[in-house]
């Protein structure tokens, strides 16, 4: 079964890969991970906060007071919270590249336009052979616009983009207000690739200690859902590779993600769980299924399921939309007594 795709320029042997996690900090589990079939491997993102914090511990023996590094410093995580500092991250991404055959896609996580294009050309000098911008930011600021957090990720990527060869992908949010222009903007610039969605972790309260208590929660299947509607709605639209991630756990959440557009699909929680040998499990089941299925190769159904292939997209996802709330109600009421 030709199970071939292609993401960001790379003709890859299938759509497969370990999304940004700390499993690849590990270089034994990089191994097993190629071992187990990866793709590609996508390294654990560098924060932009490691980037300034590092530099501001330079300035710290050179011209700045003690007095104010230290205030300034205060507002960043310690730096053995971080488990790669920017100079171990690069020699890291070195090491990675060296051991694996593979495409190695190097992180990048920020939220201002500052401390990007520097790191992005030095991942690209590690041996990087591709980026995935992490934009992540919440807008709690009243003065902060829609307008405005958009044009700060297009900076971000056009910085980004014309600062490095690679290919570049960007990490989005689904809760852009005008996603889909956005993402129009993000073609503009040449981006290579979109990876639908970055994740929003909540943090809870401990009621006792009157504190907020960091909640790492693993995805689940039903995370999914909002991905393959963003999936169809842009795939064979739009030119960037597009990759999905978040809520991958079995088999059938492959299938309906290359069925929805995906070019690459991202596993994390799942090999936390289960470990790298899940890929060769998932692997051998979307092969079955394809045969039992009678489809030649994975590129027949790739998009099968996307709003392309509707005669009328806007009809279309109209008449689901009030399907489903139709649906709602039919389960609701009582049946008639006989």
């Amino acid at each position: 079964m030709d199970l071939s795709t292609r993401y960001l320029g790379f003709d890859l042997p299938h759509p497969l890969m370990p999304g940004a996690s700390p499993m690849v900090d590990d270089l034994d589990t990089v191994r097993r991970l190629e071992d187990a079939g990866a793709a590609a491997i996508v390294m654990h993102s560098l924060f932009e906060e490691q980037i300034i914090q590092d530099r501001m511990a330079l300035l710290r023996h050179t011209e700045e007071p003690a007095e104010s590094f230290a205030e300034a410093l205060s507002y960043f995580p310690p730096m053995d919270a971080y488990v790669l500092g920017p100079e171990a991250y690069l020699a890291h991404l070195c090491r990675v590249k060296e051991a694996v055959s593979v495409p190695v896609i190097g992180s990048l996580n920020g939220l201002t336009r500052t401390g990007w294009t520097d790191h992005a050309k030095l991942m690209e000098q590690a041996g990087a052979d591709a980026l995935e911008l992490n934009i992540y930011f919440v807008a709690a600021d009243p003065e902060d616009t829609a307008a405005a957090i958009e044009d700060r990720v297009v900076d971000i990527a056009a910085r980004v983009k014309q600062s490095v060869k690679i290919p570049v992908a960007v990490k989005l949010s689904p809760f852009f207000s005008a996603l889909r222009h956005l993402v129009r903007r993000l073609e503009a610039l040449g981006i290579d690739g979109l990876v639908l969605f970055n994740r929003f972790y909540q943090p809870d309260i401990d009621i006792e200690a009157l504190e907020t208590v960091p909640r790492l929660e693993l995805s689940s299947p039903s995370e999914l859902l909002v991905r393959l509607r963003w999936l169809a709605l842009l795939a064979g639209r739009v030119r960037p590779s597009l990759a999905v991630t978040g809520g991958i756990h079995t088999t059938p959440g492959v299938i309906k993600s290359v069925m929805a557009g995906a070019h690459a699909v991202q596993v994390v929680s799942a090999l936390l769980i289960h470990g790298p040998a899940h890929l060769t499990k998932l692997r051998g089941e979307l092969t079955q299924w394809l045969e039992s299925h009678e489809y030649e190769s994975l590129a027949q159904m790739q998009g099968s399921m996307s709003l392309e292939r509707s005669p009328d997209p806007s009809a279309f996802e109209r008449a689901n939309y009030m399907k489903v709330l139709q649906g709602w109600r039919s389960a609701q009421r009582p049946r008639d007594s006989l």
